[in-house]
């Protein structure tokens, strides 16, 4: 039976961190190198440097124009213009050098030239003017850089000036970089059940070479112990830093820890982290070796917690703090009081609030930190937050790009992708962030005040009208003024796979196929609720009813993939996964929004985009809609 690696005691990040560098501290000494100063940019100096020639190296012009000598032309003046001959005065231009007896320079603009070759001047020239001394920049052996000090591109400009074409720097860190599983595939090989494109490694070339390091990726190793720790040891014998992914974790084939611990002496394993419990803090040697968890998101979280200030520390870079923000948090968080967790969350600024909304959680969810502005911090020994709550969220994102983000918090649909695009495109550092949460759920958030808008398509079933009257009865005897941003009319209906080899043709088909529905809330879901019971078909008779998915696209895909053989959604969804679609019928889809809303920038740049045929012509593409009112702005009393 193979064995599994336990963790019977996890340790917090701070204290793992910490003892982790006090042996990397002791056992591996900081190397330097001497390298020409104009490939020092961002390596940091061991020592300070000083000038070894002035700069300007002579006295110089600092102008275009004449040199002369001062006190010869202490008499010229308006009423009185003085005329220099050629033996009074030297055609300079700027950088040239200037010697006695020559002690200023009058610039060329200044200058009147006369018939006989001499020049009127109409005012004295004083001494030094317009006279660059030596030294007047830079003084040879005076201090340019303290010791410590990041090289930036001024900086490589002064070493220059001042005779410096050498410097003495903190080594550059070669870190080898291994991905593990035999599951694992290169992106252009061929596709199959089974196999996970690899892509975490390539994560870490962008992350290691961000931090100044350079990063070497060695490929892909199958779950081979002895190919492991061959490839390993080799690896630490050449490498400054060794990164290997995945295999860190409790499977029978996860060989990493038990590879380290033959090579060399592993310090932690197992962290309160979450994600990313699994990693690995290891020693070969006097080369620092670290296990990171194969799933996105956990290999993310630990290698900013543990691969960044290690290199740091190897580079002597000075660790910068993350920009940080105030917030309040959208919804409801629960956690372990066993983990300090990192929530991933998109920010916007709704009224003068920053409003903070969780994004999806899972470990493997890598779009999550695409999507994020951030991550909210929940520490251990904390059981969770609630909604409402003043959170601290490092941002990923500039301040002001949030600040000038609509919010978007509702129904989903793919033409939101494609307003997210052309935002900032048409207007310069304006931008869209939208979290699908069903149309119901967007509508108490923008009650809350935590959205500019909601997108929804929510049918009343008494009327046959579309989303006023739920705005009107969420938001009725308040003192808010709501209005409608018109959408688009979209097609639903249900999405099949190719041939529809159920023959799915009508609500009656549902109830002998596995379905999947779409979350509570949604206006989908509430749509599809109203056909069951307009053709008297009880939930319980649908296989699947409990089954949800987030998007249209998650459906589309469960769908594609064979999992379900039907679900509710949109046409665009359909086409774009190659699937038939059986139209239900057309719907309406709008954004709520406060009428104060209407007057920021961002939503005005919003609508405007929505308006333009540009747009139209790009969602036209995904099939199955219609843009009658498109843009339009109706009252909601």
């Amino acid at each position: 039976m193979k064995k599994r690696n336990l963790y019977l005691n996890v340790i917090p990040v701070e204290e793992a961190l910490d003892s982790y560098l006090s042996v990397v501290k002791k056992r591996v000494p900081l190397k330097t190198e001497i390298i020409p100063v104009v490939q020092a940019l961002g390596r940091v100096t061991v020592s300070a440097v000083y000038a070894k020639y002035n700069s300007p190296l002579y006295n110089s012009a600092a102008m275009d124009g004449v040199a002369v000598v001062s006190q010869k032309t202490k008499d010229a003046c308006e009423l009185k213009p003085l005329v220099l001959q050629k033996e009074d005065f030297l055609v300079v231009d700027t950088g040239d050098p200037v010697h006695e007896p020559f002690d200023a320079v009058i610039m060329a603009e200044d200058l009147i030239e006369t018939d006989d070759g001499g020049l009127q001047i109409t005012e004295p020239a004083m001494s030094w003017q317009h006279i660059r001394p030596v030294g007047e920049d830079i003084v040879a052996h005076e201090l340019i850089l303290t010791s410590n000090h990041k090289i930036r591109p001024m900086d490589v400009g002064v070493l220059l000036s001042g005779g410096i074409t050498e410097i003495e720097v903190y080594k550059q860190v070669n870190v080898a970089i291994f991905a593990t599983g035999t599951e694992i595939i290169e992106p252009d090989q061929n596709i199959a059940d089974g196999v996970i494109i690899e892509s975490n490694s390539r994560m870490f070339e962008g992350l290691v070479a961000e931090q100044g390091a350079k990063p070497f990726r060695l490929g892909i190793l199958q779950d081979d112990y002895a190919l492991i720790r061959d490839n390993v040891r080799e690896a630490c014998e050449k490498f400054d830093v060794v990164i290997v992914n995945a295999g860190s974790s409790a499977g029978t084939e996860d060989f990493t820890v038990h590879v380290l611990r033959e090579l060399g002496e592993v310090f932690v394993h197992g962290v309160a982290i979450k994600p990313g419990k699994p990693v690995i803090l290891a020693m070969v040697g006097d080369k620092p070796v670290v296990g990171l968890p194969g799933y996105p998101v956990s290999a993310y979280v630990c290698y900013q917690n543990f691969v960044r200030p290690l290199l740091n520390h190897l580079q002597n870079f000075a660790e910068e703090n993350r920009e940080t923000v105030r917030a309040f948090l959208s919804k409801r968080l629960v956690s372990s009081l066993k983990h300090k967790e990192y929530v991933r969350v998109k920010v916007g600024k709704v009224d003068d609030k920053i409003i903070a909304t969780p994004l999806a959680r899972g470990a493997g969810a890598a779009m999550s930190l695409v999507r994020a502005d951030g991550f909210c911090i929940i520490e251990q020994n904390q059981e969770g937050l609630d909604a409402g709550d003043s959170v601290t969220v490092e941002l990923c994102r500039s301040l002001k790009e949030i600040e000038n983000t609509v919010v978007s918090i509702g129904s989903h649909d793919l033409m939101l992708d494609i307003l997210a695009d052309m935002l900032p495109n048409k207007y310069k550092n304006m931008y869209l962030s939208s979290s699908h949460v069903g149309s119901l759920a967007g509508l108490m958030a923008l009650k809350r005040g935590e959205a500019h808008m909601a997108p929804i398509h929510l049918l009343d079933e008494e009327s046959g009208i579309y989303n006023i009257p739920m705005i009107k009865k969420l938001f009725t005897g308040g003192c808010r003024q709501m209005a409608l941003i018109k959408g688009v009319k979209r097609v639903q209906g249900f999405i099949v796979p190719k041939g529809n080899p159920e023959n799915i043709s009508a609500m009656s088909d549902v109830a002998r196929c596995r379905y999947i529905n779409r979350q509570s809330g949604a206006g989908t879901r509430v749509l599809f609720d109203y056909l069951l019971r307009k053709n008297g078909i009880s939930c319980e008779q649908v296989n699947g009813y409990d089954k949800e998915a987030a998007t249209h696209m998650a459906v589309a895909a469960l769908v594609q993939s064979g999992a379900v053989d039907c679900g509710m959604g949109i046409e665009s969804a359909a086409r774009a996964m190659n699937l038939d679609f059986v139209p239900v019928g057309f719907e309406e889809y709008d954004f709520a929004i406060e009428r104060n809303n209407l007057d920021l920038p961002h939503v005005k740049a919003f609508i405007d985009v929505l308006k333009s045929e540009d747009f139209k012509q790009k969602v036209m593409r995904l099939g199955g809609y219609e843009f009658s009112a498109c843009g339009e702005i109706v009252s909601v009393s």
